[in-house]
């Protein structure tokens, strides 16, 4: 009986917690083996999140059409990539936004620029010829004014250069470079520039130009498997979103949209939030509501605007013909895959990998063109970020009488009407 009653009981099954000496410190930790399983359900649930608020990768044609707008506008290109941190710096300068488009001839100085502080600007002395286009708006922000060619070519250089040596950058480029140069070989080849591979005949299917066609295909068709299957992911995510707007009427998956399109599509009622609203104030904003135009999470809320006016809203059919024509390109690269990879050049019609490459880049094409003009309007009205040395140009140039146009261009907006 003593033995009995001396005998340990087993511990009770339910307890998972069970004290286990430290031989360091002597003192007693305890082993939860569901922490790890919990640890790791808590680490998918944040990539999951991450992924819903994530934009697609920018990849070569992002990049390209970024560099090459500040070129052809004749604007510098600094600040086209990576701008976001001084986009915010000058907007903390600019709090003291009113609404309305009016303008006054104000103007920041460069003692100005160079305070720590917001100093709200002064008025400029008015001159008879200045043109009322060429004042700035009411917080003082005037776009950047039109630059040379060679001085464009030559920031847009630096920044290519800059971007050039990310990780990314260099990736893009070579991806680039390579789609380049294949498609060129390609298309030299169907327009029979070297005689030297027609034997015995240009369209013999054993002549070596027709076993180098298929070659430069079956790489490009590579090549667009990169970014029809890569982004696969986000574009299919964004329909999931659309869908779940458009079916079941559900407005959270149009305002994640908007977030995740925050670059150029603006939500209906946007332009009656405060001016000076962005994401780090999103949460503290005045007269908060739950039906806000506010995109989701809120702090993917487009940065207030430097100029103080908000861009007018988006036409919601534009995200739907974005996001459908983004989702036909990968769709259309898996039939171009199943003619490409299933069948043999000699059983394979000869329309198949011409027409839905054709239609294949058209979409994408048509897709990228409504962002780029959707986000140039969007630019137009907000504003873009001004360097100190176009500040300094603006100032000097007002000093000695040359009036630069208030708007993104740097065009007589009258002139051309």
């Amino acid at each position: 009986m003593a033995a009995q009653n001396s005998t340990e009981p087993f511990p009770v099954v339910g307890d998972e917690t069970t004290r286990i000496p430290s031989h360091e410190d002597g003192r007693s930790t305890v082993a939860t083996r569901p922490t790890a399983s919990s640890s790791i359900s808590s680490r998918i649930r944040r990539l999951s999140v991450t992924f819903e608020e994530s934009g697609p990768p920018a990849g070569f044609m992002a990049a390209t059409g970024s560099i090459a707008s500040s070129m052809l506008t004749g604007r510098s290109a600094r600040g086209s990539i990576g701008s976001s941190i001084e986009r915010r710096d000058s907007a903390n300068q600019l709090q003291d936004t009113s609404p309305g488009p009016i303008r006054t001839n104000t103007i920041h100085s460069v003692a100005e620029e160079q305070e720590p502080q917001h100093v709200t600007p002064e008025p400029c002395v008015i001159k008879p010829q200045e043109p009322s286009a060429t004042a700035a708006f009411p917080n003082g922000y005037h776009f950047p004014p039109k630059h040379s060619f060679w001085q464009s070519t030559k920031d847009a250089s630096i920044t290519f250069w800059n971007y050039f040596l990310t990780p990314v950058g260099f990736l893009v480029t070579v991806y680039g470079l390579n789609v380049v140069a294949w498609g060129g070989m390609l298309f030299l080849l169907l327009c029979n520039a070297a005689p030297a591979m027609c034997h015995p005949t240009c369209n013999d299917i054993n002549s070596p130009r027709r076993i180098w066609i298929e070659i430069d295909s079956q790489i490009l068709n590579a090549l667009f498997c990169v970014t029809g299957f890569g982004l696969a992911p986000w574009r299919f995510r964004d329909l999931y979103f659309l869908l779940k707007y458009r079916l079941g009427g559900q407005e959270a998956g149009l305002r994640r949209l908007a977030g995740i399109h925050r670059g150029w599509f603006r939500l209906q009622g946007s332009t009656d939030l405060e001016p000076s609203v962005g994401p780090d104030n999103v949460t503290n904003r005045p007269n908060k509501s739950d039906s806000d135009p506010v995109p989701y999470p809120e702090d993917k809320i487009p940065d207030a605007p430097l100029t103080g006016v908000r861009a007018r809203a988006t036409a919601p059919w534009k995200l739907d013909f974005v996001i459908w024509f983004m989702v036909g390109n990968t769709l259309l690269q898996c039939i171009l895959c199943g003619f490409m990879w299933g069948m043999n050049r000699y059983d394979r019609p000869s329309w198949s990998t011409g027409l839905f490459v054709a239609l294949g880049c058209i979409v994408a094409i048509v897709a990228g063109l409504v962002m780029f003009f959707e986000g140039k309007a969007v630019k137009g009205v907000e504003g873009v970020p001004v360097t100190q040395a176009d500040m300094e140009l603006l100032a000097r140039d007002r000093e000695r009488g040359i009036y630069h146009f208030n708007n993104i261009g740097d065009k007589d907006e009258e002139k051309n009407l």
